[in-house]
């Protein structure tokens, strides 16, 4: 799958959902799913605003980081979804850490 698809296909929260829980990961499943509460949201809702604000904002040297770590990988995709998540999760940290409804965000 090129990077295109899987950005494009995560962006939509049903498929962003179903491809968290099926990457067995649950140490990073656990992380999401707690920094997902500090935004109302869903781990699915929270991958795939991650997605977004990655492809908007990241800087030269984070995509050229995803790469790298993709090209490393025996799972591609697997390797980007979880570089992107704790790109997303170390950025609300830094931006928010303490939100309105009181959660902490540390994850």
């Amino acid at each position: 799958m090129h990077l295109g698809t899987l950005f494009v296909r995560l962006q939509n929260e049903r498929d962003a959902s179903e491809t968290i829980e099926a990457l067995g990961d649950l140490r990073l499943f656990t992380e999401v799913a707690s920094a997902a509460e500090c935004f109302a949201e869903s781990p699915g809702e929270y991958l795939a605003a991650s997605v977004g604000q990655f492809a908007s904002a990241a800087a030269d040297e984070e995509w050229l980081a995803l790469v790298a770590k993709m090209e490393r990988a025996d799972d591609p995709g697997r390797a980007a979804i979880a570089y992107i998540l704790r790109w997303a999760m170390a950025r609300d940290l830094a931006d928010a850490p303490s939100s309105p409804n009181g959660c902490s965000c540390t994850t």
